[in-house]
């Protein structure tokens, strides 16, 4: 990367994730990367901004509202869409099929993300 060079340079990055301030902060650091961010803070929105053709990334809580985020990283990850979960409860409850996916333990900080994106993009 050259100097000046942004590592997310343009690129559509979704964030689902429904506790705001950390959706806000997050949006901040991925767009200090150059990202353009698509927010949904529930399933059924991020799966609304999901059609957008050209995601390079998506960054997932695990537990939404409740809910598992696990089924809608398969359907990213069935379009190719790389992913980053991030979860106050480390990756021990991952299912198999995501035992290899970078995870965020929060609270995290912008280098950890950039750590993670770095290995994906």
């Amino acid at each position: 990367m050259t100097k000046g060079q942004l590592v997310l340079d343009g690129r559509k990055v979704l964030v689902l994730e429904d506790e705001l301030i950390i959706a806000f902060a997050l949006e901040d650091m991925l767009a200090d990367l150059g990202a353009e961010v698509l927010v949904a803070n529930s399933l059924a929105e991020a799966q609304v901004k999901a059609v957008e053709p050209e995601l390079s990334l998506a960054v997932l809580d695990v537990n939404v509202h409740g809910l598992k985020s696990y089924s809608f990283a398969e359907e990213l990850v069935a379009r190719g869409v790389p992913l980053i979960f991030a979860t106050g409860y480390g990756d021990a409850e991952h299912p198999p099929q995501f035992a290899d996916t970078r995870t965020l333990t929060k609270p995290y900080q912008r280098q950890q993300l950039l750590d993670a994106i770095s290995r994906i993009v």
